[in-house]
């Protein structure tokens, strides 16, 4: 029964949005959109699309994603909202990253990149543009591909901290006390395997048509590189997103190297109470701020 309630609450739901979405404006990119993907599927054939679409979705977003930490560097104005300011960027370090970064992409990410063909034929995932999902479902699978990433990030990261075998693997990933977007995927090969893994469970999990593929790679580098960034921007709209973890999160990550092991998400840490250094470092700057303010 309870089976049945849930699911007649997701229909009830789905039913809900597609009848809001209806009073909404057409989106004036739509048709545009339509044609260019039309045009690659007539001019492109299912592993092209598949293998060197994903490869070229990848770079761009990690890389554009990418632009505005880096950019900020050079802008005194946003040095505030930078959260470690005693530690800044330096070009050997965004250099050796950088290298490092074209090593995995090319080397590591790009072999398990051309099984994505053979994934979408063997589940018979379509490409067709009346396949396509609406964008309200595209939104809520790419959020349970989050959570499952999520799940599979904060137990997998926690068990590479383990004393025996952090120095191994997930120490390269610690080389920076201070990140910055660009080193987000900034890793042992090891790990971008291990950790990697929980972002195609959800895929397997929701994949009904390729364009969630993309979708999804998108979402999740926009909130690695954003936690990662070193910066805390007010006003930033993943805050908007529930139990968000945010910048400042695992920024404390970085700088304490224990605690915070979640990747989007608070809930886990907080369950396991793997955010309590995290709390009591909160609760002092609190303190720190209101001695400061009655000083001034």
């Amino acid at each position: 029964m309870a089976v049945n309630d849930s699911v007649d609450i997701l229909n009830s739901a789905y039913l809900a949005v597609e009848y809001i979405d209806s009073f909404l404006p057409d989106n004036p990119l739509q048709q545009p959109f339509k044609n260019a993907w039309n045009y690659m599927l007539d001019n492109y054939t299912k592993f092209q699309i598949a293998t060197w679409g994903s490869l070229i979705v990848h770079e761009v977003s990690y890389f554009l994603l990418c632009v505005p930490g880096f950019v900020f560097q050079f802008i005194p104005y946003m040095q505030k909202y930078k959260i470690q300011q005693d530690k800044p960027e330096t070009w050997e370090k965004q250099w050796k990253c950088f290298k490092t970064l074209l090593f995995n992409h090319f080397f590591i990410q790009l072999p398990l990149i051309c099984g994505t063909y053979y994934f979408t034929e063997y589940f018979n995932i379509p490409y067709e543009w009346e396949e396509m999902p609406r964008w309200y479902v595209l939104v809520a699978q790419c959020f349970g591909c989050a959570v499952i990433e999520d799940a599979w990030h904060y137990f997998l990261h926690r068990l590479l901290h383990h004393k025996r075998i952090y120095k191994y693997i997930h120490k390269v990933h610690h080389e920076f006390v201070s990140p910055f977007g660009m080193q987000a995927e900034y890793a042992h090969p090891l790990e971008t395997l291990i950790l990697g893994t929980g972002f195609f469970i959800g895929i397997v999990v929701f994949c009904n048509h390729v364009i969630l593929l993309w979708a999804w790679v998108i979402c999740r580098l926009m909130e690695t590189i954003d936690v990662h960034s070193g910066y805390d921007i007010p006003l930033n709209p993943l805050h908007l997103v529930p139990f968000y973890a945010g910048a400042r999160f695992h920024d404390f990550h970085h700088m304490n190297f224990i605690g915070n092991y979640a990747s989007t998400f608070t809930w886990w840490d907080r369950i396991f109470g793997t955010d309590s250094q995290f709390i009591a470092y909160k609760e002092k700057e609190k303190k720190q701020q209101l001695i400061t303010k009655k000083k001034a």
